[in-house]
């Protein structure tokens, strides 16, 4: 087993079960790159401090700096034999510089450390999501809307026909789903301070100061620099023992999800024969190893599967802190698997859903069949009855009366002659009712709607 950041207490390795049971590097090696930049502002502090000197402090910091150039060209590769990212790296220094890379533990600890870089990758994902996937999926949904402008479709309530609606507006509120996720993401990142100097729990013999002084200016030169507020802490034992802003990014990830969940099955049950109203590319569903026939939206349907993985992955975290007392506990460490899997799963879904849904092609006349049914009409009659001075709820009544009375008797409303008509409310105009029944009327009668 590679060198540990720690052992000096112990006169007996460690037993190689607890070995495999402990060590995270399988995933946390997914914050090398946030580690060598967390230490190399550490190494630039220190010198600032006269705790190394600046022949030591410069040694230090190119060979960091090669390890994070490596790190970025895809050169940098783990060995799965240390206990973390953060011991793997230490190591890997300590081969290139000697005895040095021993100093640069100083007023550190692996608690702050992980903190840290942990805190730092979950602001860049963000920017990343943000800018890359969620605004990628937002630009598929407003093409799709800008070529598909002029469809009225019916709208639903408990997935029963309710009122007519523009496809434009149905896309839209997804629009609104989507941003509301980004304003979220952005808030919940700008709310994450970072710092240095926190030591295991009770800070550090170093000015605080000096720790936290120009951390935003040492992100920024490494490229990392747009990733909202960075501001100190001003506790050292929450520093250490916070994981708000895991669950709350998981939190809004999960949300992310449930809306792309929902998108997901309005896709599936307009693609259904039942419906029809759409036709999803054949590069986004797949057959059946038996029916021949078969072609199933399974791209959707893991869409809104995965919803309840990001699910389980928020009650795990929330679930692990739930008992802890301050400050660092070893639990902590299972924090990162569920926040990295919850990146992972929302960024493909956002790319696989972006793709798909360019290629959507709308069944226009099958949209038209479903728009001859009355019932979407209703609450058009009630309003008609309501500008003719009849109160909301008896007009209400009238129609539903209505209703009933064409499906019991299998006659359309517009084919009903004045004379039944009027047997229901004398307000009712024949000619005047007919031309409610048209899907383009109703829609432009409603106001509260901004296009």
């Amino acid at each position: 087993m590679a060198k540990k950041l720690w052992g000096g207490r112990f006169s007996k390795k460690t037993d190689p079960l607890v070995e495999e049971f402990t060590k995270s590097i399988q995933y946390d090696q997914k914050l090398a790159e946030y580690d060598v930049i967390g230490s190399i502002a550490h190494v630039d502090i220190l010198e600032k401090c006269v705790l190394l000197t600046r022949k030591e402090a410069n040694k230090l910091k190119k060979e960091l700096m090669s390890i994070l150039i490596n790190i970025r060209n895809g050169l940098f590769k783990a060995d799965l034999k240390n206990e973390d990212i953060h011991t793997y790296i230490q190591n890997l220094l300590q081969s290139k510089v000697g005895d040095l890379a021993l100093k640069l533990h100083m007023a550190r600890s692996r608690n702050d450390q992980v903190v840290f870089a942990t805190k730092l990758y979950c602001k860049w994902a963000v920017v990343e999501l943000i800018n890359k996937e969620i605004k990628g999926l937002l630009d598929s949904i407003v093409g799709l809307a800008s070529k598909n402008k002029n469809i009225i479709m019916p709208g639903f309530t408990h997935l029963q026909h309710a009122q007519p609606v523009l496809l434009v507006d149905y896309l839209g509120a997804y629009q609104k789903m989507l941003r509301r996720d980004i304003l979220r993401l952005i808030n919940i990142s700008k709310d994450i301070k970072i710092t240095l100097g926190s030591g295991a729990l009770a800070g550090s013999p170093i000015e605080a100061v000096k720790y936290n002084v120009k951390v935003n200016e040492y992100i920024k030169q490494f490229g990392i620099g747009d990733v909202f507020n960075i501001e100190p802490t001003s506790n050292s034992l929450d520093s250490v023992s916070d994981r708000d802003f895991i669950i709350e990014i998981i939190s809004a990830l999960s949300i992310v999800a449930m809306h792309l969940s929902r998108l997901a099955e309005d896709l599936i049950i307009w693609s259904t024969k039942e419906f029809d109203f759409v036709e999803i590319d054949e590069a986004f569903c797949t057959g059946s190893s038996l029916m021949p026939q078969k072609k199933n939206p399974d791209a959707l349907e893991l869409i809104r599967g995965y919803a309840g993985r990001l699910y389980g992955n928020l009650v795990s975290v929330l679930t692990m802190m739930k008992g802890l007392p301050l400050t660092y506990n070893r639990d902590m460490q299972l924090d990162k698997e569920p926040l990295f899997n919850s990146f992972e799963i929302v960024s493909s879904e956002l790319k696989v859903l972006a793709g798909l849904i360019k290629t959507l092609k709308f069944n226009e006349e099958k949209i038209k069949e479903h728009l001859e049914d009355e019932s979407l009409y209703a609450t058009d009659l009630v309003y008609y009855l309501v500008d003719r001075k009849i109160p909301f709820k008896e007009a209400h009544t009238i129609v539903g009366k209505l209703v009933k009375y064409s499906l019991d008797n299998d006659i359309l409303i517009k084919n009903m002659p004045e004379s039944l008509l009027k047997r229901f409310s004398n307000k009712i105009v024949k000619k005047e009712i007919v031309k409610l029944f048209d899907p383009l009327v109703s829609v432009k009668s409603k106001k509260s709607i901004k296009r």
